[in-house]
């Protein structure tokens, strides 16, 4: 898995279920010491849209943010960013972070990521499902003057 989409599954994962999946997996003694390089910090992100996704981008707003920045002793570094002001989760992200670059990275596949992932799927599968129930199909008679 890519960096990218590793620290936005887990950045988008719900905090509970993250907390739970990270204790049940017992890499926080894999992880060993680490020290602060970014301590968690909370902020505004200028968030930007697309009109129709593809159009011109403009400035939609600012939302609450928290990052932070650690090094394992192994000298890998982790990075977290979260929506909101959850400082422990963004944490968890630095640390899942970092140790995917381990050897600690297949234990954190199946015991973090690969269950995250599953639900993200059914979560997107459910409300594609949920979409496609309100879909409305149009369709046009051809009239006699037409022909």
């Amino acid at each position: 898995m890519a960096r990218a989409e590793r620290l936005s599954l887990l950045a988008k994962a719900p905090a509970a279920r993250l907390a739970a999946l990270w204790a049940a997996c017992g890499l926080e003694a894999e992880a060993g010491a680490w020290r602060w390089l970014r301590p968690p910090e909370t902020g505004a992100v200028m968030v930007r849209g697309r009109a129709g996704g593809t159009g011109e981008p403009f400035n939609l707003g600012e939302m609450t943010a928290t990052r932070c920045t650690l090094r394992l002793a192994g000298g890998e570094i982790g990075h977290g960013w979260t929506a909101g002001r959850d400082k422990t989760k963004a944490r968890t992200v630095a640390l899942c972070d970092a140790l995917a670059e381990t050897p600690a990275a297949e234990a954190l596949e199946a015991a973090v990521l690969a269950p995250l992932r599953a639900e993200a799927e059914a979560a997107d599968e459910a409300r594609a499902a949920r979409a496609a129930a309100t879909k409305v199909e149009f369709f046009t008679l051809v009239r006699g003057e037409s022909v």
